[in-house]
């Protein structure tokens, strides 16, 4: 299979385009400078400047672009740049596929679990209706960009919940506060958080690509867990304490507007899109992937 990638640059693209490779596919990669190989083909996604032979003639476009969520206090030029940095690279590649000689038989775009917004204790699964705030704003307009794509693309949109990686992701800044014995629940802990493996976010994709599945796909582990749960598994495979709580007031007044959408919301998702079409996750429950996230087990 041929697969042009955008975002391939990050902790996730890096990871996919190699599980890509791996499984035998030619991967071509978009990057914004001078190409430094026949692999990568340059584009300007912020003036929708993509050249459509890029595209023609491939089986499938996966889509990883994005800024860092939490990466960067939410002033408003960065919230801004939260919703262009997904849009603009997103509408490029579906003008891009409309022009094209023989458009893309797939497109995947990543969305996230953020879609639903604080959903409390509801367990939700793909139809469940999108939330409220700044997030969720985000991924809705990010989907409804992705389903622009030509009549006969078919269109999937995984949610991906909270990637679990030994080095870095969404676990960048507590890991190291847990290995010194140091971190501990967010709030009251009580909020669920989807999470998902690096790797089993690869395959989901590598599955994606030749599954007849389309629309929204929760990309999430089965295992559901609260915060609480996620740290106890995650201190337990690294054997140290995990007691030092951090109060939702204190994270409030040190990641405004962040700390409310990003880690003190809750989403109860479950996969199930991806469990009736047959998917199988290397890391399905919370104590395996705490243990693959302390090194305990040989990553695959």
């Amino acid at each position: 299979m041929h697969i042009v990638m955008a975002g391939a640059s990050g902790l996730i693209g890096t990871s996919m385009s190699a599980a890509f490779r791996n499984a035998g596919h030619s991967v071509v990669t978009l990057v914004r400078r001078p190409p430094a190989s026949a692999a990568e083909v340059r584009w300007d996604p912020a003036a929708g400047v993509l050249d459509p032979g890029a595209l023609s003639g491939a089986d499938a476009v996966v889509n990883l672009s994005g800024a860092g969520i939490g990466d960067r206090p939410w002033t408003r030029r960065r919230v801004e740049e939260l919703f262009s940095s997904r849009l603009g690279p997103t509408r490029t590649l579906v003008q891009a596929m409309a022009r094209a000689d023989t458009p893309p038989a797939t497109f995947i775009s990543q969305s996230g679990s953020n879609y639903y917004g604080d959903a409390g204790n509801t367990v939700l699964r793909e139809d469940a209706p999108a939330g409220s705030g700044t997030l969720a704003q985000i991924c809705m307009e990010w989907e409804q960009a992705a389903l622009a794509a030509p009549a006969g693309v078919r269109v999937v949109t995984p949610r991906t919940g909270v990637v679990f990686s030994p080095s870095g992701g969404a676990l960048g800044k507590l890991l190291p506060l847990l290995r010194l014995g140091l971190g501990g629940p967010f709030g009251n802990g009580r909020q669920f958080w989807p999470w998902v493996t690096l790797p089993d976010v690869s395959a989901a994709f590598l599955f994606l690509l030749g599954s007849p599945v389309s629309g929204p796909v929760n990309l999430a582990a089965p295992g559901q867990a609260d915060v609480n749960t996620i740290v106890a598994a995650l201190a337990h495979a690294l054997h140290r304490p995990a007691v030092l709580r951090v109060p939702a007031p204190v994270l409030r007044t040190v990641m405004p507007g962040l700390a409310d959408e990003l880690l003190l919301s809750s989403q109860r998702m479950e996969p199930a899109v991806l469990t009736a079409a047959g998917f199988t996750w290397q890391h399905g429950h919370l104590a395996d992937a705490a243990r693959w996230v302390a090194g305990k087990t040989s990553p695959h």
